[in-house]
């Protein structure tokens, strides 16, 4: 069996990655066009592994996407690569629509003409399994309100969380129009080792360990559910191998807490593994405008997930937080770089703080 996976060096892609190659012995493409957010480092020992296959090339490129295809015929395809910065997205929505609507139409129809010179076997036993987030779903307006699940309508608020229900909708139309084997599963906030610092966890904890001001938009009383990468990593994989056709997985831990909370925890987490002389490190809390058309809250009911692909969140949101922020206190050496020429930790998303 032939993996493909798109976006094999971000964030959530590595993990999936480094639990394939562990944990399987199946030939791994790592289809990645290497963005700001791709990290090969991430693999270790993995990256120049035999069964690790690296293939640089754009999913907006037709041709390319054929000939990895053509190359490698995929038994089974996970499709991670997407910009995923709500922030990143308000500055500049052109190229989310480019990379998750059009690489994702590209993707389809590359898999869906691998897929139909396939034997009855081949047909049978090929998946293409879309990655995709709780912000198609919109915005939970009160504490009070139900969780999303599988049968929640879309309600799409920012160009990101529009470019990802327009991949979503086109998978499921794959599926009903052509008979491709195509499901979705959907997720909450991912936090975790080898993250990319604009997002919030590594972006309050370096600022926090640096003695800078720690941005929490409005008052922080937005909420979401916080899911650790290994977890979700782990349902990803179990649900390439057991995903059904036509099927939506909510994957979620059941972790909801406010912006406020976390910026919190992450000085609470930091104030006990590496203390700041100066002081405890909630005194660097800033509050700024908050960002245009800010969702309240995301939350999932994972229950149905959990049922069919046999899986549960393992990590407490505390002990995956400590393991995260001592993971970056143990890796200055990978995000200072970054830090230095990649992303300072200025603010994005088209409102000036």
């Amino acid at each position: 069996m032939t993996l493909l996976i798109t976006g094999g060096f971000g964030f959530i892609g590595s993990a999936v990655m480094r639990r394939l190659l562990s944990t399987s012995d199946e030939v791994v493409v790592n289809l990645d066009r290497m963005t700001y957010a791709a990290s090969p480092e991430s693999l270790g020992d993995w990256l120049r592994h035999p069964r690790h296959v690296h293939v640089q090339a754009d999913i907006c490129d037709p041709g390319a996407v054929r000939q990895v295809f053509a190359t490698h015929r995929p038994t089974r395809v996970m499709h991670l690569a997407a910009e995923s910065h709500v922030d990143r997205s308000i500055d500049g929505p052109a190229e989310f629509i480019r990379t998750n609507v059009v690489g994702t139409q590209v993707l389809l129809e590359a898999a869906r003409e691998h897929w139909a010179a396939l034997d009855a076997a081949g047909k049978g036993a090929f998946r293409f399994h879309h990655v995709s987030t709780d912000e198609v779903f919109g915005s939970l307006e009160s504490r009070d309100d139900p969780p999303f699940d599988e049968h929640t309508r879309y309600d799409p608020r920012s160009p990101y969380s529009a470019s990802k229900a327009a991949s979503d909708h086109l998978v499921r139309a794959w599926q009903h129009t052509y008979g491709m084997p195509t499901f979705v599963t959907n997720t909450t906030n991912n936090y975790g080792p080898w993250q990319f610092p604009e997002k919030l966890i590594p972006l309050v904890a370096l600022n926090a360990l640096e003695g800078r001001p720690l941005p929490v938009y409005g008052d922080g009383s937005n909420i979401r559910d916080w899911i650790h990468v290994e977890d979700h990593a782990e349902a990803l994989v179990l649900a390439l191998f057991r995903g059904v056709p036509g099927a939506t997985y909510c994957l979620g831990p059941r972790q909801e807490r406010t912006n406020l909370e976390v910026v919190r925890a992450i000085c609470a987490t930091l104030d006990r593994l590496r203390p700041d002389p100066a002081g405890p490190r909630e005194r660097l809390i800033t509050f700024v405008k908050d960002r245009p058309g800010h969702d309240f809250r995301y939350a999932m009911d994972p229950s149905g997930a959990e049922a069919a692909l046999g899986w549960r969140a393992r990590r407490d949101f505390e002990t995956g937080l400590t393991e995260t922020i001592a993971w970056y206190l143990d890796h200055e050496a990978w995000w200072r770089p970054i830090r230095e020429k990649r992303y300072a930790g200025q603010r994005l998303g088209g409102v000036k703080a």
